[in-house]
Order: structure tokens, then C-alpha cells, then sequence
């Protein structure tokens, strides 16, 4: 379809609307979705949301395994948590949080989408999200020696996280920060993030699998795909401009390094999501999340998309 038609349609699709339902809409719950895009989580990659990395083998066997796409890839999320990750997801099932409906995503491959990383260089993070929510991002790395033919278990992440970044802004649909990586790395790694609400009882667990170089370059890279591609925005296909200064250090004498965040750089290589995500309500004290449409929800979504869909092509 034509842009110009793409644009016409859509803003047909808005205006058809009635303000009766936009209220339903707009009094539903309000759930935080995320995930990140750079480096590329296996759930962003291998959703219909990836581009050429869903097509790839490990994106396959993914979801082959999974019996169903990856399309609700911002929705991975445990309830109730508080904290207590390791005793709620079980090992070998990191990846997918311990839910069913992302079971694909243990697999124990070593071809997944990559992203390539220097050690000791700057990592910079893009974690898209639809809704603004508070939250603690924890950042770990698996330990010197991790095998990724093997499942990933919590004995292969150290601890403490190398990093965390607390309540930063959200900003052109996405959380932006920068954090030190850890100079002793090399080879497949992964790196698993832990994003923790304090607005909601969600945590959101993912999977990027990153590569590090033998050694640390003259001047580091920006994050940039390895051995695989990645589609189109919100994570970019080329590798980007070398990266200036490291991240600061805690000013807090806490453990964890401090990651900073703030406005976006010139050089960012993710935007937002190309398509607005179905939001989806927690059942309090159920356990695992998973996404619910019930009764004349439905109606209200299949409407309101349109407007969702307006809002994303005046965007490009």
C-alpha cells in the first residue's frame, strides 16, 4: 500500500472512532510493556516486529517450539515478584521467564540474533516501552566461560548486576541509558536484563545475546549487530559511529556500576516500535502474566488501533 493510502486509511480508521469507546479504552488498567531493542533481545528479534532476524534458523526453531509468533514481545512479565527472581524462575527458562506462552526462547543455540560488544566499552541500552512506568533496570552479564549450548541457568550470572538504572525517563518510545561493561569478557555471552516496576507488580525479564571482540578496540564500537542481522528500526542494521567517553561512576559508593541516563544521542540506533502493542491486564496474585482480551475489549482494540496506527505513520 501506497504511503499516502496508508496515511488516509488510517486517519479514516481514527475519526471513525467514538469518543464513548476511547473513554472505555482510556479507563482500562494501565500495564507497563517492554523489552529491549539494542542489543536486540530474542524476543524482539524473533518477533514479526524483527525483520530479517526473525527469519532467521534460531528465530524459527523459536518459534516452532513456541507453537505461536512472538508478537506480544513487550509483554514478557511475572507478577509478584518482589524481588525474588531467582526463586521464581526456574533455571533454563531465564530467557523465558518461566512462562509457557515464551518457551521457545530457551532454547540452547548458538546462533541466535547477536549483538556485538567491546569489553570494558560502553554499552548502550534501548529498552522500548509503550506506557511510562517506574522501575529499576538490572544488568547482568554471564560469568567468564559461559556455554551457550547449555540452557541458561542463574548459576552462569554472577550475583549483582554490572549495572542498574533507576526510573529513567521514557522518551520516543523507549528507555535510553549507558552503563560500563566489563572488561573481561569474550566470545557469545548474554546479557540478561531485569526490569523490576515499582508502579506495577510486573517484572520483565529478557535475553540479548551479545558477542565481544578478543580485544578492546582503539576506539570501541556503539552497540552493533554480530554475526546476524537485525531488521529495521528500532534496531538498526549497520554498524554506528564510534562511541565517545565511558560511563560515569557511581556517585553513591554503591557496588553496582551507575548507569546514566538521559536524552537520546544524534547517534542512537533505535526508535520506537513500529506497531502499538496490545495492552494486557495482571491478575493479582495468579503468578505468571500473560496477555488477556476478553468480551468488548476486542471492539475497542480493533478501533483504536486505527488511531494507534495514525499516530505511528505521521511519526515516520
Amino acid at each position: 500500500m501506497p504511503r499516502m493510502t496508508a496515511h488516509r486509511t488510517a486517519a479514516l480508521a481514527a475519526t471513525a472512532v467514538s469518543p464513548l469507546l476511547l473513554g472505555l479504552w482510556a479507563a482500562g488498567p494501565a500495564q507497563a510493556h517492554g523489552a529491549p531493542t539494542d542489543p536486540v533481545s530474542r524476543v524482539y528479534a524473533c518477533s514479526p516486529e524483527g525483520g530479517a532476524a526473525a527469519r532467521t534458523a534460531a528465530c524459527r526453531a523459536a518459534v516452532d517450539a513456541n507453537g505461536a509468533s512472538f508478537a506480544a514481545w513487550d509483554n514478557l512479565r511475572v507478577a509478584d515478584v518482589n524481588g525474588r527472581d531467582r526463586q521464581t524462575v526456574p533455571d533454563g527458562q531465564l530467557c523465558s521467564g518461566g512462562l509457557p506462552a515464551y518457551k521457545g526462547l530457551d532454547l540452547a543455540r548458538t546462533d541466535w540474533p547477536s549483538t556485538r560488544l567491546s569489553p570494558g566499552g560502553t554499552l548502550h541500552m534501548t529498552y522500548a516501552s509503550t506506557i511510562a512506568h517506574t522501575g529499576t533496570f538490572k544488568l547482568y552479564l554471564t560469568k567468564p566461560g559461559y556455554d551457550p549450548s547449555k540452557p541458561l541457568t542463574w548459576a552462569d550470572l554472577p550475583e549483582r548486576p554490572f549495572a542498574e538504572a533507576k526510573d529513567p525517563d521514557l522518551k520516543n518510545g523507549a528507555y535510553r541509558f549507558t552503563a560500563k561493561l566489563p572488561a573481561d569478557r569474550t566470545g557469545r555471552q548474554m546479557l540478561y536484563t531485569i526490569w523490576q516496576n515499582s508502579s506495577t507488580s510486573d517484572t520483565y525479564y529478557s535475553c540479548s545475546d551479545v558477542v565481544f571482540s578478543t580485544s578492546a578496540s582503539q576506539s570501541k564500537p556503539r552497540n552493533r549487530p554480530a554475526s546476524t542481522p537485525v531488521g529495521k528500526a528500532p534496531v538498526s542494521a549497520t554498524p554506528t559511529a564510534g562511541e565517545s567517553g565511558a560511563a560515569p561512576s557511581s556517585a553513591s559508593g554503591s557496588p553496582f556500576a551507575s548507569a546514566s541516563s538521559g536524552p537520546a544521542s544524534a547517534q542512537s540506533v533505535a526508535a520506537a516500535p513500529r506497531s502499538t502493542p496490545v495492552a494486557s491486564g495482571t491478575t493479582a496474585g495468579s503468578g505468571p502474566s500473560a496477555p488477556m482480551l476478553a468480551g468488548g475489549a476486542a471492539a475497542v482494540l480493533a478501533l483504536t488501533g486505527g488511531t494507534a496506527l495514525a499516530v505511528r505513520l505521521r511519526r515516520r
